[in-house]
């Protein structure tokens, strides 16, 4: 058996925050590995990486039992889900057990990325791009390519391509980013024909940013055109229409989920963690694991979600296959294990300022040589403490001086008045018995306990006069309870104001237990 799975991290740190992720190398590469086990994937696929070549590290890279392939973005800056965020590209992994080693691997779907030493190659007519156009989508790092040998039930060896995609998502406030997506789609879709009529199997799996039917949307009913958006037409191009009868939308994939489950109902794989609405299963299924018509007919057995596995805004999602893995002897050059940085050819600045630990019998040879070095800085320090001067003993007035000699009576002052008599303590203060010393005390007590209560009681009404304090939360008027504040981020002339919501997390408008309709705006500061 195979077993494929795809997963979009958000960030290849988030997920191993949430298994204990630290600092440390070593607790990111167990994390790491802790991760891989869980899924228990022969094949990882991931998506939106958000890291570039100079950051990714070793422990994250290179974990043992794997062997691990990197798409980076070249660009200064990439598109996330619904924010374009400087610095944090796309990108994306796979992580491939020893036992299913690739015979070939590649960056992007156009070729121009290729070294022309161990790829995967077949990349069918393109002369509908221009090469910028070309380089642009891939410069993003959104696609991965690797080929494995794979072994039928019946003993016949075939080839079996993954692409691992992130494609894009459409901004509706940017439309040159709806173009982009459907330009990806355009070339995903001939690279994948193109393997095909070469003879391979091919499956796609990923991130398609499009949720393609009704059903794989909690509201699509109240979607406006939800059929006529571009992507789901294109989908419905590249996929065959199983409960059509009469064969007139044969594509040459299959969504296998669908096909292994056609009426599961709240199947979803992205929920948005703003609204919390993870909580009330109030998302979409935008995350697939396409195959080719033959493949998935043939060696599919179960195409499954995995809701229950956190660390990221989408869920994994997997497929098993009746195949063995037929390993490479070698992996391909675009392994990380291969990277100069990572393969000792070429060292970072990192490696130097690193400590390291000293060999034991350096460190003996080295205690042996700092013992009479030891042994002469303690006879210097004994010289120099016998040859110090130190203040006379009859207590002169040259003599270091200690801070309480400050504070004592001068004597001068003393032998000044030598018959000045004091009065005595019992003429000036009239004798008290126990019983009056405790009333005095209860009375000084309490008389003290009062000015500071006033004091403060007088202090908080002049500050809560002049600054007034924050108001009270204003109660949603379907659930009678507290609400939240947001602040508007759309660009427009609301931008920067404040408002009340229901602090419930979004769900459909007929489960009472979701977040109601209430909004209200904040008054002015």
């Amino acid at each position: 058996m195979l077993r494929v799975v795809s997963w979009n991290i958000n960030g290849i740190r988030s997920p191993l925050q949430a298994v204990g992720y630290q600092e440390s190398s070593n607790c990111s590469a167990v994390a790491m590995a802790r991760i891989l086990d869980k899924l228990d994937a022969d094949i990882l696929c991931l998506q939106e990486t958000k890291v570039t070549r100079d950051v990714l590290t070793e422990p994250l890279a290179i974990i043992e039992g794997y062997n691990s392939y990197f798409s980076f973005s070249r660009n200064r800056s990439g598109y996330s889900g619904l924010l374009r965020i400087p610095c944090l590209s796309p990108g994306v992994a796979t992580f491939c057990k020893d036992s299913a080693t690739p015979v070939a691997a590649e960056e992007g779907l156009s070729g121009l990325l290729a070294t022309q030493n161990g790829d995967v190659g077949c990349y069918g007519n393109m002369d509908e791009f221009t090469q910028e156009e070309l380089r642009a989508l891939d410069n993003e790092g959104r696609a991965l390519l690797t080929q494995h040998k794979i072994r039928t039930w019946e003993g016949k060896e075939k080839i079996l391509t993954l692409i691992n995609v992130y494609c894009p998502h459409a901004d509706p406030g940017k439309p040159e980013r709806l173009a982009f997506k459907m330009h990806f789609y355009r070339l995903l879709q001939i690279r994948a024909e193109a393997l095909l009529a070469a003879g391979s199997h091919v499956i796609i799996l990923g991130d398609l940013n499009t949720a393609h039917r009704p059903i794989d949307h909690w509201d699509a009913v109240n979607l406006k055109c939800f059929g006529e958006d571009p992507g789901r037409k294109w989908m419905d191009g590249l996929l065959s229409n199983l409960d059509c009868q009469d064969g007139s939308q044969v594509g040459p994939f299959i969504d296998s989920y669908r096909c292994l489950h056609p009426k599961q109902e709240g199947a979803f794989t992205c929920w948005c963690t703003v609204t919390g609405a993870r909580h009330l299963n109030y998302g979409s299924r935008i995350d697939y694991v396409l195959g080719d018509r033959t493949l998935v007919i043939d060696t599919f057995q179960d195409s499954f979600l995995l809701p229950e596995v956190m660390g990221s805004d989408h869920c994994p999602v997997g497929a098993v296959l009746s195949v063995s893995s037929v390993p490479a002897k070698q992996c391909p050059p675009l392994c990380t294990r291969f990277l100069p940085e990572f393969s000792g050819t070429q060292l970072k600045i990192l490696h130097f300022l690193v400590h390291r630990k000293q060999d034991p019998v350096f460190k003996q040879s080295a205690l042996q040589l700092s013992n009479p070095t030891q042994v002469r800085m303690r006879q210097n320090k004994i010289r120099m403490r016998s040859t110090r001067p130190r203040p006379s003993q009859g207590g002169s007035s040259r003599g270091q001086k200690k801070l309480m000699s400050y504070f004592q009576p001068s004597s001068s002052c003393l032998q000044a008045s030598p018959n000045l008599e004091l009065p005595s303590l019992g003429a000036l203060v009239t004798p008290k018995t126990p019983e009056d010393k405790v009333i005095a005390k209860m009375v000084e007590g309490q008389a003290k306990a009062s000015e500071a209560k006033g004091e403060k009681e007088v202090q908080t009404s002049f500050w809560k006069s002049v600054l007034g304090g924050p108001l009270p939360m204003p109660l949603c008027g379907g659930h009678r309870e507290p609400c939240v504040m947001r602040t508007v981020k759309k660009p427009g002339p609301n931008q920067g104001r404040h408002f009340y919501m229901c602090s419930r997390p979004r769900g459909p408008s007929t489960d009472p237990s979701s977040r109601c309709n209430f909004f209200l705006w904040s008054r002015p500061s």
